[in-house]
């Protein structure tokens, strides 16, 4: 097993990276949390990594976090959650509001993963409501971050907009300002909005 990787990010996209080590790149797929802790390309990174093997592949999986890395590796022990869709859950979600969503009943939340049903959002409680106990605390444990306007619509149109190539500080005040326009409004129109206060 390949526990871990580090060395210099020869290229970093969205959803993907490829670390050089030793004269060998590694293409690892990533979810977008881990994208947003990385580095620019050229800088040296060091990635958690699980292989995923199926008859005809070899997969690898990098994540920034210990956290990451457990839920979704439990994840993909949940019927019908492969890897691909068990990355989107953690680019949609945090891992702490995946946590609460999985271990407070949450189908609304989880339901708003691309993906997902209603019947694997059933599926990922009642599968993962006990394994996900020991990260009911994750929160706590990281570093305070910087509130999004608009509480889980804010964040999820900033990843959008830092998605499309925005600087993050910049979608920022395009997103509060958007929030402040639309109060109750969804990541849809604050994206709209934001993208309209931007172009101006």
């Amino acid at each position: 097993m390949i526990a871990w990787i580090e060395g210099e990010l020869a290229a970093k996209e969205l959803d993907r990276v490829v670390v050089a080590v030793g004269g060998v790149g590694f293409e690892i797929a990533i979810p977008f949390s881990t994208y947003e802790a990385l580095p620019d390309a050229g800088a040296r990174a060091r990635l958690l990594t699980v292989l995923h093997v199926r008859e005809d592949e070899l997969s690898l999986y990098g994540f920034a976090s210990e956290d990451e890395k457990r839920v979704f590796e439990r994840a993909i022990a949940v019927t019908g959650i492969g890897p691909k869709l068990a990355l989107v859950l953690l680019s949609t979600l945090t891992v702490p509001r995946l946590v609460q969503a999985v271990t407070g009943g949450d189908l609304v939340a989880l339901t708003s993963v691309p993906g997902v049903g209603k019947k694997t959002a059933e599926r990922l409680v009642v599968e993962l409501r006990d394994k996900f106990q020991d990260l009911a605390f994750a929160e706590a444990r990281r570093p305070a971050a910087a509130t999004v306007p608009g509480g889980e619509q804010g964040a999820a149109a900033l990843k959008a907009l830092v998605a499309l190539g925005f600087q993050r500080s910049r979608a920022a005040e395009a997103v509060g300002a958007a929030v402040g326009e639309a109060p109750g409004a969804g990541v849809e129109e604050i994206v709209r909005r934001a993208l309209a206060a931007l172009g101006s």
